[in-house]
């Protein structure tokens, strides 16, 4: 395998989430808050990794501590999965709640041409076994 990218995160206070590498090269991201601070955190650090975005990689968002995404979240979500690069990126998101399922929902119906192949998911397993596929069906 080649050399895994810096993951350039920090955590930082009031920030509610945490970023670390998954073995694949792709990258973890567990959310315990929304706040405007954990907001701006996230959209900043999405933007910023997806700019040296050069392979095919395999993101989980781990949302099931979260009961509501605010629209200010959803607004960077669909900013950020509408970037060229996202089309190297395969997405697991889980949740645990209706409510935050139908939001993810609504971006992925807003950003379906962007190329990101996104899945929502109740079951954290279930969302690894998707992602673990073989990444050449994403091209």
């Amino acid at each position: 395998m080649s050399e895994l990218k810096p993951l350039n995160w920090q955590p930082e206070p009031g920030i509610g989430y945490t970023v670390t590498r998954r073995p694949d090269g792709g990258m973890n991201l567990t959310f315990t808050d929304l706040s405007d601070a954990t907001i701006q955190h996230w959209h900043d650090f999405a933007l910023e990794h997806l700019l040296g975005s050069d392979r095919l990689t395999r993101n989980l968002y781990d949302l099931r501590q979260i009961a509501e995404l605010p629209k200010e979240a959803i607004e960077y979500a669909i900013e950020v999965n509408t970037d060229p690069a996202v089309r190297n990126i395969r997405l697991a998101v889980v949740v645990s709640s209706p409510e935050v399922r139908e939001a993810i929902q609504q971006i992925d119906v807003m950003t379906v041409p962007s190329g990101v192949e996104m899945a929502i998911f109740l079951d954290i397993d279930e969302a690894e076994a998707w992602l673990n596929r073989p990444l050449t069906l994403l091209v």
